[in-house]
C-alpha cells in the first residue's frame, strides 16, 4: 500500500484515467463494429449515419490521447476503404 500523500493521489488519479480511457476505447471499438456490420449487411440507410458516428468517436478518442493519431488516421482510413468497396460493388 502507498504511504504518502502524493502516491495515493497519483494512484486515484491514474485509476480515473483508467477508467475514463476504457470507456472511451470500448465505445470507439463498439461504434466501429457497428459500422462494420452495417456495411458487411448492406444496409445502405445506416451505413451513413454509423459510419459518420464512428469516424467521429475515432476522432474523439484520439484527441483525448486514448489512441495515437496515426491508429485512428489508420482505423478511420481502413473503415472508409471497406465502405467505398461496398458502394463500388453495389454500383
Amino acid at each position: 500500500m502507498r504511504k504518502n500523500k502524493s502516491a495515493i493521489k497519483r494512484a486515484s488519479q491514474s485509476e480515473k484515467r483508467r477508467l475514463r480511457n476504457s470507456h472511451v476505447k470500448t465505445t470507439m471499438k463498439t461504434k466501429v463494429k457497428r459500422a462494420l456490420a452495417a456495411i458487411d449487411k448492406k444496409d445502405q440507410e445506416q451505413v451513413e449515419t454509423l459510419f459518420k458516428d464512428a469516424v467521429a468517436s475515432i476522432g474523439r478518442a484520439s484527441s483525448k490521447g486514448v489512441v495515437h493519431k496515426n491508429n485512428a488516421a489508420r482505423k478511420v482510413s481502413r473503415l472508409s476503404r471497406k465502405l467505398h468497396k461496398s458502394q463500388q460493388a453495389k454500383a
